[in-house]
């Protein structure tokens, strides 16, 4: 049986991903359902049961949306819709966005391990006292039952504080948004705010002991911890 000859310079069309074919599917029930921008969608168990997904599946596709702008998901409320998109506009955008997040981790990988060795040689008290507020914010917004977003900021921003390197402070300040879309993804996944957490505390407790080593094998473990999120992985 001869095989079909595939011209040259035709790529074969991939299969949708699974968080990509859910997101068609929550778009084209908003388009049905008639939302618009600050209305709420339905509830996430009830989104899951209509869609047929379990709601860890289901969590990834508003995490993506989320992260593209497209709803804001509020503790006690819920996801509202910001914007009506089309759906090739987001699985463009989408793809764009998944596309970067190596790089972005990259970055975060070269910059961060690098201001948590710093910052064990040159933090103050004040510093100490900044990172520790911020875990004991992060803590606050887990325990309420929220993903500890703003906490995690907080922590991050006070262990660049604490560095003393203005340049390395400034190239952070450069990448802050593209950070804040991982940020997102990552404490969207499973379990991973509490996981983030723990080590937030481990890498403190390395700059605080000020060895500089641990602090930046420390962060690195922490960067490829939050690195793992679903739009990396063949799903």
């Amino acid at each position: 049986m001869t095989q079909p000859i595939v011209p040259q310079g035709l790529k074969r069309v991939s299969k949708p991903r699974l968080y990509e074919q859910l997101v068609e599917q929550l778009l084209d029930h908003i388009e049905e359902s008639q939302l618009g921008p600050g209305d709420v969608l339905p509830a996430e168990r009830d989104l899951a049961e209509r869609l047929g997904v379990s709601r860890a599946t289901l969590a990834q596709a508003l995490v993506a949306l989320e992260v593209l702008g497209i709803i804001d998901v509020q503790h006690g409320t819920g996801a509202v819709l910001l914007y009506r998109p089309t759906v090739a506009a987001v699985i463009r955008d989408l793809r764009a966005h998944s596309s970067r997040l190596p790089d972005i981790v990259e970055a975060r990988s070269t910059l961060e391990v690098k201001l948590a060795g710093l910052a064990a040689l040159r933090h103050t008290p004040d510093d100490v006292a900044a990172i520790e507020s911020a875990l004991s914010a992060m803590q606050e917004e887990i325990d309420a039952g929220d993903r500890g977003v703003h906490g995690d900021e907080l922590f991050h921003l006070a262990v660049t504080t604490a560095a003393h390197s203005s340049v390395l402070a400034q190239l952070m300040t450069f990448i802050a948004e593209m950070v804040l879309e991982t940020r997102i993804e990552s404490l969207g996944q499973p379990g991973r705010p509490e996981q983030s957490l723990a080590s937030h505390r481990a890498i403190a407790r390395a700059i605080q002991s000020g060895d500089q080593l641990a602090a930046e094998r420390a962060m690195l473990a922490h960067i490829e911890l939050v690195s793992d999120v679903a739009l990396l992985r063949d799903v």
